[in-house]
């Protein structure tokens, strides 16, 4: 039986404020692994109409097998786990059984006849992954790793007879790169350079290893390391310093291929584009020069005659192949719009797998014939009984902010930032909808129009619209863009939140006077930084595992990432960006959040500790302001598990129906 009681909770107030004001009293739920502070009894007419938006699944590509098999990601119960699917629309064979979601899928190469798969996984969301192998014939299971460290990434040697990954086990700091020849299973570390590492590609003849460090999302190092003696060679870098993603030798395993934004012929680059650079040589080519968007991703087939890539062309993303060596493009079936990730080709490279997602489809496989350019359907996920016709597609929008920006020679413009659009269908003339504005998380983020069960719950249920926007600092548009949210120019992008609310007030059809904020992680930081400076102008906000203060954030969390996340925000260790952070921080100005509020948090979230959701909830209580607050001690940074999503979202949409829905001021 639940545990109810009330308590009456008072703090003094932060930031000037120089008594305490009384709170109202604060009502306790403790049920299972859910604490839960002021949010009302769930409704049962609410939880029938969630039902069937809360039970849309979709599955995800994972890696091709013996048998012409593949593996995909999908969720039939409680959590994500992996799953055996043999033919075009056939069984899924799940294969893992877990109360916790699988991580990394990680198949062997076909060749290499091991029958099975590594797999990653955690406890309670605390990102401490561990290792498996998955063997096909005994179902049974062998860890590979120590049982305690962070262990990701995992990679195979094209002959399957090596396997790296990722791991903090050396001194709980650094993320190193480790090696085993898979027969023994002994672990060894390959780079112990310091900093965070990850495996990129193994060389044809399993001898070399092409590394990448990572700095921040605007810096990373690439090398090469010889596999018998742990040597590592850095590669130059034009102009110091630039980003790099995908890095994968060339079938003659001395070429490479890469996307990165590294300067060309002494000239800055915006985009991340795809590259192709032979050393012995020194061939050169940029593959996707004439595209002025980011590239994504890349792969390579075994055989060595095709590479796909995708390309970010403004939150859609395109598929592309290319024959290798001529790097003449392929053609390719008409694919809906939408997402195109978790590219693979077959074993015999004449087919590849894609997972395809929209906003009005969750994610599935398709796969496309190279010969004949033929679209076949693999998967089909379910969408809860619901009428996917009536789902709602969002339109681009670009709403003017508050700085300006050279233009085409004619002078200076406003900055536009790009905002995808859910607006609930058939509206009557002259109603105006509420809004909810949807803020990504990263800093580094981007907001996409993927399958969105939550969107789609509040325009066709609730009328409400949805607004996802990308303000500066999101990827996806460029390095300039990408910087401009960095260290003290932080509160621009909160600015940016101010701007569309300032757009909200300009279209007829939508209600000024009722507009809520989300988001989670940075972007539950946004949620607070935007409440705390227009609470005036924002009835209700959502805060998801999200950052209260930046400096008391870097202080506790977990010590692989503080300085990752140092890069991006700026250090708190130096005097003048401590004062920055006491400046912009919600915590400090906790008495100017007027608006509602609903924290919710994970209590082993080793990115924003659980402590950053704790110290805001009390001060802002202190100023006499009631806080819905809930805590899942079995999750991490967000929800995973079925059932307590479920509950999340129910308390969600209560909470929006409570302090939102409401009529106009």
């Amino acid at each position: 039986m639940p545990l109810r009681h009330a308590t009456l909770c008072s703090a003094l107030a932060l930031a000037g404020v120089s008594a305490a004001v009384a709170a109202p009293p604060v009502v306790r739920e403790e049920v299972g692994n859910r604490v839960s502070e002021n949010i009302p009894a769930i409704p049962p007419a609410l939880v029938e109409q969630l039902n069937r938006y809360q039970n849309t699944r979709g599955a995800t590509f994972a890696g091709w097998t013996e048998g012409d098999c593949m593996l995909i990601s999908t969720r039939f119960a409680e959590t994500a786990q992996a799953h055996r699917v043999c033919q075009p629309m056939g069984m899924r064979e799940q294969l893992t059984f877990y109360p916790e979601p699988l991580a990394a899928i990680e198949a062997p190469p076909v060749e290499s006849k091991l029958d099975g798969f590594v797999f990653g996984k955690d406890v309670g969301g605390n990102e401490f992954w561990q290792l498996h192998w998955f063997d096909m014939k005994s179902r049974g299971t062998t860890l590979l790793t120590d049982g305690k460290a962070r262990n990701q990434s995992p990679l195979f040697s094209h002959d399957g007879k090596r396997f790296a990954w990722s791991s903090t086990a050396r001194n709980g700091k650094d993320t190193d790169i480790w090696m085993m020849d898979f027969a023994d299973k002994k672990p060894r570390t390959l780079v112990t350079e310091g900093g965070q590492w990850t495996a990129m590609d193994f060389s044809p003849d399993g001898e070399r290893m092409l590394v990448m460090k990572y700095v921040s999302a605007a810096e990373s190092y690439p090398g090469s390391v010889d596999v018998a003696t742990g040597k590592l060679e850095m590669f130059p870098i034009d102009g110091g310093k630039a980003s790099f993603n995908g890095f994968r030798f060339a079938p003659d395993g001395q070429s490479v291929y890469f996307i990165s934004d590294e300067p060309i012929d002494g000239k800055a680059q915006e985009f991340h584009t795809l590259r192709y650079h032979n050393p012995a040589t020194g061939k050169f080519e940029v593959l996707t020069a004439s595209t002025p968007w980011d590239v994504e991703d890349l792969d390579i087939a075994d055989d060595g005659k095709h590479l796909a890539y995708t390309t970010n062309e403004d939150g859609i993303y395109q598929l592309h192949v290319l024959s290798l060596p001529s790097h003449k493009p392929v053609k390719l079936p008409a694919l809906p719009v939408g997402l195109v990730v978790n590219i693979g080709f077959s074993p015999d490279g004449k087919r590849l797998a894609v997972t395809m997602n929209s906003a009005t489809s969750p994610s599935d496989i398709y796969v496309i014939d190279l010969g004949s350019a033929k679209l076949t359907r693999w998967t089909q996920s379910e969408v809860g009984g619901l009428d996917p016709s009536k789902f709602v597609a969002p339109t681009l929008v670009h709403y003017p902010t508050f700085d300006q920006v050279d233009g085409d020679g004619t002078g200076k413009s406003r900055r536009m930032i790009p905002a995808f659009y859910y607006r609930p269908a058939n509206v009557p003339t002259g109603k105006k909808l509420p809004v909810v504005i949807n803020i990504h998380g990263g800093p580094e983020g981007q907001s996409l129009p993927t399958f969105n069960p939550t969107a789609q719950f509040l325009a066709n249920e609730l009328g409400v619209a949805m607004l996802v926007p990308n303000v500066r600092g999101s990827s996806g548009y460029g390095k300039t863009y990408l910087g401009l949210d960095n260290a003290d120019k932080r509160e621009d992008s909160v600015k940016d939140i101010g701007a569309l609310l300032d757009w909200v007030g300009r279209q007829p059809e939508l209600d000024a006077h009722r507009v809520g904020v989300y988001g989670g992680s940075y972007g539950g930081y946004m949620v607070l930084a935007s409440l705390m400076h227009y609470s005036n102008r924002i009835k209700a906000g959502v805060d998801i595992v999200g950052i209260s203060h930046f400096g008391t954030f870097l202080k506790n969390t977990e010590v692989y990432r503080q300085d990752l996340r140092r890069a991006e925000y700026g250090d708190e260790r130096v005097p003048e960006m401590a004062q920055v952070f006491d400046a912009i921080s919600p915590l400090n100005h906790a008495d100017r959040i007027r608006s509602r509020l609903f924290v919710a948090q994970g209590k082993n979230d080793p990115r924003v500790p659980y402590t950053e959701a704790e110290q805001i909830v009390k001060a802002v209580r202190g100023n006499g302001q009631p806080v819905w607050y809930l805590l899942y001690n079995d999750e991490g940074h967000g929800f995973r598990k079925k059932s307590n999503v479920d509950y999340f979202s129910a308390a969600t949409m209560l909470f929006w129906q409570q302090n939102l829905l409401g009529d106009s001021r």
